[in-house]
């Protein structure tokens, strides 16, 4: 037994919409909802993708499980239910092709993460590098913004599909994607008991902060790094590894200085 019938019902009562509003907000017609709702037709599988898009559920939430049982929903806090994530497969050796989000798609990948089209038309290309493992699903996202120096504006992050977000290890390096801050690279703190993540720059001018569990989209594990700015990354390091032993020089003489007291 599916669920459809009774969920769509749910997720159309917690709009307050009637059949018509519900109808109208998805671009279909009312009937069609009806028959839906009462279990009379079977909707498309394009059609249940477009509504766990609206309603940021996975497949399996809405057709396998009732939505009216408040611990089935809890389940997107973790990410641990199943979701639907398009790749791109080279049709020739049938094997995964990773893909680009460089900064100028991040906006677009937003709001088309989960639709097979777009991420069809991002770069696509076989990954390279030998300590990467196969076996999984591999996405390179640009990074914008100074919070991880030394680590350069404007560097591909390689990232790795993280499933289950109960997996997050504390002070790790993640790409989170989410509806509040859109693509960020962050160190992670492993909330998600009490539903949110904390993200940590390395850059020590930049304050952490909270992210609720709801918002979060996509979780990638930061496998490695590629740059093309090789001296600016290397001087930054430099000069924050000075500032650190001034900083630790200065606080040794402020020790001898009171214990000479």
């Amino acid at each position: 037994m599916h669920f459809i019938p009774f969920n769509l019902k749910f997720l159309r009562k917690q709009k307050n919409w009637t059949q018509e509003e519900f109808a109208r907000h998805l671009g279909v017609k009312r009937s069609l909802i009806g028959a839906y709702e009462e279990g009379r037709a079977d909707p498309r599988i394009s059609f249940l993708l477009f509504i766990c898009q609206q309603f940021r559920l996975s497949m399996d939430q809405l057709v396998s499980s009732s939505l009216e049982e408040g611990s089935v929903l809890d389940q997107k806090y973790t990410g641990s239910t199943l979701r639907i994530l398009p790749i791109t497969v080279d049709s020739s050796s049938n094997s995964e092709k990773a893909t680009l989000v460089p900064i100028k798609a991040a906006a677009g990948y937003l709001s088309g993460y989960s639709d097979v089209e777009y991420i069809e038309n991002l770069q696509i290309f076989d990954m390279p590098y030998i300590e990467v493992s196969k076996g999984k699903t591999y996405r390179v996202f640009q990074i914008k913004g100074e919070s991880m120096l030394p680590i350069q504006p404007k560097s591909y992050i390689i990232g790795s599909y993280l499933m289950d977000w109960n997996d997050i290890k504390n002070d790790g390096l993640y790409v989170i994607v989410s509806e509040t801050d859109g693509i960020v690279f962050k160190r992670v703190l492993n909330n998600l008991k009490d539903k949110f993540l904390t993200l940590k720059s390395d850059n020590q001018e930049f304050d952490p902060y909270d992210i609720k569990a709801e918002d979060i989209l996509e979780v990638w594990k930061a496998e490695g790094m590629t740059t093309f700015d090789f001296s600016q990354s290397q001087g930054l390091g430099q000069e924050q590894l000075i500032q650190e032993l001034r900083s630790l020089r200065t606080e040794i003489s402020s020790i001898k200085g009171q214990l000479n007291k």
